[in-house]
This record gives structure tokens, C-alpha cells and sequence, in this order.
């Protein structure tokens, strides 16, 4: 019996939910308590200093230097009273997680003592190294110097006895070296190109929000079963592993009777969630067995996105409390879902309008239709850059099975919206539109007739789907950080906003009123936007084949997909922006395709010493065993009878000496494949290298693996196996 795999099976077993303490508190007693909000700085901050910071933060007004030291002097009081005795810059470098050094707020008092300080200096600015985090050539090892600046839009908070300020990171020459940089960027630019359309609608609108509401998936792993699994352990996923007799395939698990364990651990997140101003909203079951969703009331982007890397950071910690390890990596089991981060995202005005939602007048729809096409428009012309947005080594896993795959973004936008954009395409300058169950009305603004609120069925499949009054870009995967698919999906409509405008605004200075100026140009841009539309199945062949007729950008291998970021167009649209140089762009290119190399890297290397340190030695005692076995039949048998009695143990034999043999090959070849890539310079060649030639050979070893799972005695396979790993006991 192989001991220690049934030590940690009897350990899984054996584990209680953690029981927590009954509280009488309400939810909204705690919300924020460990956040500086808007509450506490009117406490803690001058009148003078509350509300310079507040018209910077909702109206863009430049923040003048010198309330930093007004906003840190009460920003210490408050997070001293909390418990904190430690600061850092909490930022967002290119790999794609948050960095963080801590500082305590000891220092001199210039008598021979020391006293806790805390200067507006230390809370504008500090001077990271940058050479150690991804630069993509940027940076070297001798040009250190880095820079992490205060973010005053999103609030500071205390985890533990640290006060957390949020802050942009960029290189000593200026360029972005983080997330949070461009995505605050395109927000802005957002916000321009948005306002200057609404002035056609309404002269009050001045300010334009991007909102986001994030959907993170995860799935959860008993800590004994992980700890089991050196490939678990070290790439997030299960490099091997022979699917489950039952998994998903009764769909029993999705929307089910949460588990009294995981409900456990849920109570305690959103406890401490709550608490660092994260609006946990909804949990529930996923589809696959052992995945769950935690999802948010939506907020603006940038704090959305902050809450989300925060959560994620929370949630490894609330894990391990109870037992368990979790899982974001976008496939962690083959032949089951994997998990994705769904970014519903939409855009509002500051007199209240969601721009992205139907309205109840001609004017109101209008202006509906107006963002709606321009949308289009822009997902249309950057299909291939907003799914470089989404692509990744792991994410790759994912899409592609089943679950809204990202080798082709397509918009799905429901039975009527499509309808009313293909008549209003067709429908001349005079005409008002009329949907064929219902009754067209005017309402003030020729062809724009009412249009209901929940006017689209879902679509699973699509990428980037309209569901009443946001889209939901579902291609984005749940380890990922949202401000890369948020700051490319910003950009590109802004770039397209900002075009529109110009074409409209040519018209009507060539006399034409401003309305048919709109409706014109919008009746031009649904034919050109219209082979971004599908709202058929999104995971058939067919659609591929007809994609590419549509001339869609259909790459699926995941290292060229990052071209797009450095195509002529992407270069123009953030050179126009202003939201990424050119320099920029390459640098970021150079540590997608490092990255990706590593993360293929690290799997490899594993999965090699996993096939010859544990697999190959037990197949070979399994096959000793069959040997000697028939060794001692034939010696008490005759040879018939022999032959007959171990007929089926010669086959095995035969089965499992194939294996060993194709195991210990394609390890050998996996080495070589490896060594060939590595010695190629271009960190875009190397990655595909990576790609043509050392994942085809993974997945060869590892149906090897598998198979041998299937005939191998159970007592003697020492890792735990998916019927183990996905089912909470």
C-alpha cells in the first residue's frame, strides 16, 4: 500500500468545516472599517485638505504637492488607531500580481530618540528597484532607479499592521513598468472622447466613468490532496492526471448546496473582504466540481481592478485558515471548465445615465445607439488587440474548450438589437424603424424607436457579449490582472469615440443637421463593424471557417497572438491616445513572451521529474510484480495452462513496457526541445519554440502518464488522482 498517499487521502477525509463565531454585526457595521474612505478623511483631514483631494479625485484637478504632508499626517493617526506600525507602496509591476515593501513609521527625532512619522513625502513617492521586476529591456540591472507615485483615486487601507497605499510604477526615464499606469490613462482618455459625444445629447454631462464588475472564478483544493502534487504545487495546474469517472457531466454542481467547508471559508472572505471596502456580492457554485465564484457590485475600473488583485491576495490567506489551497489557474484540471474572470463592463455619466443602456425617449436611444455601434466599431477594428489583451500561457488552457474561446472575439448582441441594426442600416434618413412584434413610436428623434430593457437572450460562447446594459468580456482568465483587458478595451473606444466625433462634426459643418450627421455616420459604421457581430455558437467549426471569412483575426497560437500589440494600427491608436508609447509597447511584447517561455518552462522541468522520479520507478515495480507473478505460475503450471492464467498479465506487461519505453524517450525529448529553445535569443522566437515544439511533446508524455494511471495498482500510485482532487470531503 503506498503509505503517504493514503495518509494525506485519510487527512483530506478527517477535515472539519472551521467554525466561526456567531456575530451579531451587521454587514454595513464593518464595510471599509480598515479603509481611509471618504468618511474618514473628513475626520482625520483638514477641511482645506478634504477638499482639495476630493476635487482631484472626482474632477481631475491637478493635487498640489503641498496638502501630502495635511493627507499623510491623517492618514498615520487613522491607520496607527487601526493597528498599523508599517507603510508601503502597494503597486502593480508587469507580472502580473502586487509588490509591496514595508517600512515602518519609526524615525529619528533628532535628539537622541525616535519618534513615528509619516511625511507627505513618503506618501507621494518612493524609489522601488526597478531592475528586478519585468521591464522588457527597459530597465537593466545597472539603471535601478524606479518610481511608485501615490493614486489618490483609489483609497489606502491596512491589512495586518501595514498601510497599504495604492500607486502607479514607472521607470526613472518615465515609462510605465506596471498595470495601473495606462489603465488610469485610458480612463481618462475615456472620459474626454466620451464627454464630447454626449455634448450632442446633453450639454450637463462632464464627466464619463468606466465601470467594471468582475466575476472571479477559482476552484478550491483540499491543503493534504495539494501538498501531494508537486505539479499542483509549483505551476498552479495538474500536469497529469487521468479524468475522473464523474466530474461535471451531471451538471449537479453548478448553482448546488454550497459545500459546509467551502461555506465556511466563503463566511470568513467576505468577512474580511467587507472590511477592506471589497463589495462581495454573490457566491456560488460553478459548474465544475470544486469551483466556485465570488463576484462584486460593480465600481469604476481602476478601484474595481484594485479590489480584484487585493481579493485574490486575501482569499490565498482565508484559504490556508481552513484547509485548503486555492486555485487561479485558468485550467488546473484537463477535461474539465476552467475558470475565467468575466469583465462586465460599462460606461455612465455623471448626471446618471448608463450609456450602455436602453433609454425612454428618441434623444435618450439615440445616444444608446450612438456608444453601442462606436463599441462595435472598436472591438471590430482591434479584434486581434483585445484578444492579445486576454492571451497567456495559462489562459491558453482554457480557451479554446469549450468556454468562450478568445481565437476569435466576436460581439454577440441578441435577436433585438441585431434586428433594430439591420434595419436601421437599410433604412432611409426619413424612415422610422419598426420591430416586427411591436409598435414603432416616435419619440422626438426620427428612427429611433423605444428600445426594452433586457432585449438579449446569453450567449455562453461569445467572448465579448451585450447582456442588457454592459458587455461582458468573458475571455478574460481568472489569474489575469483586469487593467491589461480594461486598459486595451478603454483605448480602442476611445480611439473610436474620438473618430466618430470627427466625422460627425465634418458633416455638420458642411450643413448638415446634427441629428442625420449622427445617424448617418452610425448607418455606415453597422456595415463596416458587421462581421464582428455573431450570435451563433461560438465553439463550432463552422463559425471558425466563416470567421475567416469575415477576416477576423483567427491566430491561436498564443505568442504571435502578442503581435497585435505592435501592429501598425495598435501602435497608432496608443501613440494617439497617448496611453502607451511605442517604446512601451515593445518592452511589454518582451515580457508577455518572456513570460509565457517561463511559464512553459517551469511545466516542462517539472513534468520531466515527475516522469522519471515517480512515474517510471512505480510502473516498474507494477511490472515487476506482474513479472514475478507469471515467473511463479509457469513454474507450478504447464505451459499450457500457464499461458492461459497469465495471459492477461503478459498484455499488461507488454502495455506498461510500451509506456516506460515512450515515457523515457519523450523525456528525453522534452529535454532537447528545451535546450534547442532556450538557446534562441528573440524572446518571440524563443516563445514560439516553446509553443511549435516543446507543448506538442508535454502533451504526448503526458497521454502516456494517463494511460499508465488506468493500469497501475492503485495502492502503489503515489499521486493523488482527480477523483481525490475533485470532490471536497
Amino acid at each position: 500500500m503506498n503509505t503517504l498517499r493514503f495518509k494525506v487521502l485519510d487527512e483530506a477525509f478527517r477535515r472539519k468545516a472551521v467554525q466561526l463565531p456567531e456575530s451579531k454585526e451587521r454587514l454595513t457595521d464593518y464595510y471599509a472599517k480598515y479603509v481611509f474612505d471618504r468618511n474618514k478623511m473628513q475626520r482625520y483631514l483638514s477641511k482645506n485638505t478634504y477638499g482639495i483631494l476630493i476635487n482631484s479625485i472626482d474632477k481631475g484637478e491637478p493635487l498640489n504637492r503641498s496638502i501630502a504632508d495635511g493627507v499623510a499626517t491623517g492618514m498615520k493617526q487613522w491607520a496607527m488607531e487601526m493597528g498599523a506600525t508599517h507603510y508601503t507602496h502597494w503597486f502593480q509591476p508587469l507580472t502580473g500580481g502586487t509588490a509591496e515593501k514595508h517600512d515602518s513609521f519609526l524615525d529619528y527625532n533628532n535628539i537622541g530618540g525616535v519618534i513615528e512619522d509619516f511625511s507627505g513625502k513618503l506618501l507621494a513617492q518612493q524609489e522601488p528597484d526597478a531592475s528586478s521586476f519585468p521591464s522588457g529591456g527597459i530597465r537593466n540591472t545597472f539603471e535601478a532607479r524606479g518610481y511608485t507615485a501615490w493614486d489618490p483615486s483609489s483609497p489606502a487601507f491596512v491589512v495586518g499592521d501595514t498601510l497599504c497605499i495604492p500607486t502607479i510604477f514607472i521607470s526613472y526615464t518615465g515609462e510605465a513598468l506596471d498595470y495601473k499606469t495606462p489603465l488610469l490613462k485610458s480612463i481618462g482618455v475615456l472620459n474626454k472622447a466620451a464627454v464630447d459625444v454626449c455634448k450632442y445629447f446633453d450639454e450637463n454631462v462632464s464627466k464619463v466613468t468606466s465601470f467594471l464588475g468582475w466575476e472571479q472564478e477559482y476552484f478550491l483544493v483540499d491543503e493534504a490532496l495539494w501538498a501531494a502534487r508537486p505539479d499542483l504545487m509549483l505551476t498552479g495546474r495538474t500536469l497529469m492526471g487521468h479524468s475522473s469517472a464523474k466530474n461535471q457531466q451531471l451538471e449537479d454542481h453548478y448553482f448546488g448546496a454550497i459545500p459546509s467547508r467551502v461555506l465556511a471559508f466563503m463566511k470568513d472572505l467576505e468577512i474580511e473582504s467587507l472590511k477592506l471596502g471589497i463589495p462581495a456580492k454573490t457566491r456560488h457554485n460553478e459548474v465544475a466540481p470544486n469551483q466556485f465564484e465570488l463576484a462584486p457590485i460593480y465600481e469604476e475600473s481602476n478601484l474595481a481592478n484594485d479590489h480584484n488583485l487585493l481579493l485574490m491576495s486575501v482569499m490565498k490567506k482565508i484559504a490556508r485558515r481552513h484547509n485548503f489551497r486555492i486555485l487561479f489557474h485558468e485550467k488546473p484540471f484537463k477535461g474539465i471548465n476552467g475558470s475565467g474572470k468575466h469583465n462586465n463592463w460599462s460606461i455612465g455619466t455623471d448626471t446618471g445615465v448608463n450609456l450602455l443602456s436602453p433609454g425612454k425617449t428618441g434623444i435618450e436611444n439615440l445616444q444608446f445607439i450612438t456608444f453601442m455601434v462606436n463599441v462595435l466599431m472598436a472591438v471590430y477594428k482591434n479584434n486581434a488587440l483585445l484578444k492579445a489583451s486576454i492571451s497567456s500561457a495559462t489562459n491558453a488552457h482554457r480557451l479554446g474548450a469549450n468556454e468562450a474561446p478568445p481565437a476569435i472575439v466576436s460581439v454577440f448582441l441578441g435577436k433585438q438589437i441585431t434586428n433594430f441594426l439591420d434595419k436601421m442600416e437599410v433604412a432611409s434618413t426619413d424612415e422610422a424603424i419598426i420591430f416586427d412584434d411591436k409598435v414603432g413610436i416616435r419619440l422626438g428623434v426620427a428612427h429611433i424607436p423605444e428600445i426594452l430593457l433586457d432585449n438579449t437572450d446569453r450567449n455562453r460562447t461569445s467572448p465579448f457579449a451585450f447582456t442588457g446594459n454592459r458587455f461582458e468580456f468573458r475571455a478574460v482568465g481568472s489569474s489575469a490582472n483586469c487593467g491589461g483587458a480594461m486598459m486595451a478595451l478603454n483605448t480602442a473606444v476611445a480611439g473610436q469615440l474620438k473618430q466618430f466625433k470627427t466625422e460627425v462634426d465634418a458633416l455638420i459643418a458642411s450643413g448638415m443637421l446634427k441629428e442625420k450627421a449622427i445617424v448617418t455616420v452610425l448607418k455606415k459604421y453597422i456595415t463596416i463593424s458587421k462581421p464582428i457581430r455573431f450570435d451563433g455558437n461560438g465553439y463550432s467549426d463552422e463559425w471558425k471557417i466563416e470567421a475567416a471569412k469575415r477576416g477576423l483575426d483567427c491566430e491561436t497560437s498564443v505568442p504571435k497572438i502578442f503581435d497585435a500589440y505592435l501592429s501598425k494600427q495598435s501602435i497608432e491608436l496608443f501613440k494617439k491616445t497617448n496611453i502607451l508609447s511605442e517604446v512601451e509597447l515593445h518592452s511589454r511584447c518582451e515580457v508577455k513572451w518572456e513570460t509565457y517561455t517561463k511559464k512553459i518552462q517551469i511545466e516542462a522541468r517539472v513534468l520531466g521529474d515527475l516522469a522519471m522520479n515517480h512515474i517510471l520507478p512505480l510502473a516498474s515495480r507494477y511490472q515487476s510484480l506482474l513479472l514475478d507473478n507469471v515467473s511463479k505460475i509457469s513454474t507450478i503450471f504447464s505451459a499450457d495452462e500457464a499461458k492461459s492464467m497469465t495471459e492477461q498479465d503478459r498484455a499488461i506487461i507488454k502495455t506498461i513496457a510500451n509506456h516506460i519505453s515512450e515515457i523515457a524517450k519523450k523525456t528525453t525529448e522534452l529535454i532537447s526541445a528545451r535546450k534547442v529553445a532556450n538557446k534562441i535569443e528573440s524572446e518571440r522566437e524563443k516563445a514560439i519554440a516553446y509553443h511549435d515544439t516543446v507543448i506538442p511533446v508535454m502533451d504526448e508524455l503526458r497521454s502516456h502518464i494517463d494511460d499508465l494511471e488506468m493500469i497501475v495498482d492503485d495502492e502503489m500510485w503515489t499521486l493523488p488522482k482527480y477523483r481525490e482532487l475533485l470532490f471536497i470531503r
